[in-house]
């Protein structure tokens, strides 16, 4: 009792704030503290209420458009260096070095459409993040800089709801659509597949590679479309298929369309192209995956390199890139394929089995072929090795060119796949090749009255063009197997 009187007391006592007694102070502190945590309180569930409104409108938003982190600028006159050889140059650039940075946002997966999900017409373009409403928030077409920017909505309807009898291609990491725009100008829509972020890349890659390039032998990249977890491109649309169709296509016959002379100007429209990637361009690009269904053909057989998903951008102080080994087998250049070391003239190698498999009219790996025929590399040297250009000639050909044209178009073949990347020549060098052969073939043609026989009775025509051999003992290639006449 007395303890309790004492505290009492104690605060009872008048205090120099106010003259108010002790308890009271105490009563005034503790309430002001209460109120004080609540507040902070209220401020914190209020603060967290609207970072949760900003997230989900920024998740709600679908109308992200990439921004590009850099630029290819076409510089047609900057000066063709030569590249030092990997082998004498180990100054090399890490792959991360030429990674391509683009801000889409924070959804940076892909749910390829599962079959009946979408709410909207047709049956093929169900969406794995999103509801029927999706694409309904942006405008129809936006112009952002090199193309336009287009709705899921409008790719949607174009494609028939993505429907299977609009595919026009498939590959790894999209399936491709015809499609025809509100306009009626018809487009090809690749849908880009969620594989272990692959899609993803490849759509980093080729809006950064090809988005700003204008080219008539590069398939044109007008637009994409980045809505929640889709990404789309949209390029134009070439009307003749591609080149692996007609050389290899069930249904062809025992005659193939394909003549010696389209053969050669599909040759020389890709050799274009590439030059353009390889000497117009700063970075350069490399394609990386130069095959035969990669060439898509118009009606006249004017031929264009498509597909960059795989392309890589080499600067003018790099003499390569180190990276992982990807493309088609068959068409991958020994180097790259053993070193992951690639530079343009890896697509170099891919072109020259390319020309083989025109001329050949075989696929580069054909398992199906007697053992000694299965590369088609190994066994077209052999055939020339043994003098037997003639051999390889497609069988479905109508019309035989001159032996003579046959043997340079076989030269341009064998240097670029010669296993010493830094003999190959560049694209440039090639199409200057190409153009004298394209020259020499129509001479032949106006000599025998139009026809595409052999070169019998005529002395040859000296080329222009420095042809020097390669010097490598893989060399198969001499004066007497082609009769030209090397110019030092």
């Amino acid at each position: 009792m007395a303890d309790s009187h004492s505290l009492n007391n104690h605060l009872s006592k008048h205090t120099s704030i106010f003259g108010l007694s002790l308890w009271v102070v105490l009563g005034v502190s503790v309430g002001a503290a209460i109120v004080l945590i609540l507040f902070l309180i209220s401020l914190w569930f209020i603060h967290r209420r609207n970072n949760k409104a900003l997230d989900s409108s920024s998740k709600s938003n679908v109308s992200i458009v990439p921004v590009v982190s850099k630029e290819i600028r076409v510089d047609p006159s900057r000066p063709i260096q030569p590249d030092p050889s990997p082998e004498s140059h180990l100054a090399s650039a890490k792959e991360d070095d030429t990674k391509i940075h683009i801000e889409i946002g924070k959804d940076h997966r892909i749910s390829y459409p599962e079959r009946g999900g979408w709410t909207g017409s047709g049956s093929g373009s169900g969406s794995g993040t999103g509801s029927g409403d999706q694409g309904l928030t942006g405008p129809e077409v936006s112009h952002l800089g090199w193309g336009h920017w287009y709705t899921l909505r409008e790719l949607e309807v174009s494609t028939n709801g993505f429907s299977d009898e609009n595919v026009i291609g498939q590959g790894g990491y999209g399936i491709v659509y015809k499609g025809v725009l509100e306009d009626k100008s018809m487009v090809a829509v690749k849908n880009l597949l969620n594989n272990r972020g692959q899609a993803e890349k490849e759509f980093k890659v080729e809006v950064e590679a090809i988005g700003r390039v204008r080219h008539k032998n590069l398939v044109r990249l007008l637009g994409y479309c980045v809505e929640g977890a889709h990404r789309m491109l949209v390029y134009e649309y070439v009307d003749n298929g591609n080149l692996e169709q007609w050389l290899h296509g069930d249904g062809l016959g025992l005659k193939s369309p394909l003549t010696w002379d389209i053969r050669m100007n599909i040759v020389l429209c890709t050799a274009k192209g590439l030059m353009y990637l390889h000497e117009g361009l700063e970075p350069k690009v490399v394609h990386r995956d130069i095959k035969s269904s990669n060439i898509l053909l118009d009606k006249q057989w004017n031929a264009k390199v498509s597909d960059f998903g795989l392309a890589k951008l080499l600067g003018s102080e790099m003499s390569y890139v180190t990276t992982r080994v990807m493309g088609t087998f068959g068409y991958v250049a020994p180097e790259y394929a053993s070193t992951g070391m690639l530079n343009e003239r890896s697509d170099v190698y891919s072109f020259g089995v390319l020309v083989m498999e025109m001329i050949s009219g075989r696929s580069p790996v054909d398992y199906s072929r007697a053992p000694g025929e299965v590369n088609l590399v190994e066994w077209l040297k052999r055939m020339v090795t043994n003098r037997e250009a003639e051999g390889v000639l497609d069988p479905r050909l109508v019309e035989k060119p001159s032996l003579r044209s046959l043997k340079r178009t076989l030269l341009v073949a064998l240097r670029c796949v010669d296993p010493n990347a830094q003999k190959r020549p560049k694209m440039g060098h090639i199409i200057h090749m190409l153009e004298a052969e394209d020259l020499i073939a129509r001479d032949d043609r106006r000599n025998s009255g139009g026809g595409g026989g052999g070169d019998h009775g005529r002395s040859p025509r000296k080329s222009k063009v420095n042809e020097t051999e390669s010097e490598s003992g893989d060399s198969l290639i001499n004066n007497d197997q082609l009769a030209l006449e090397e110019n030092e």
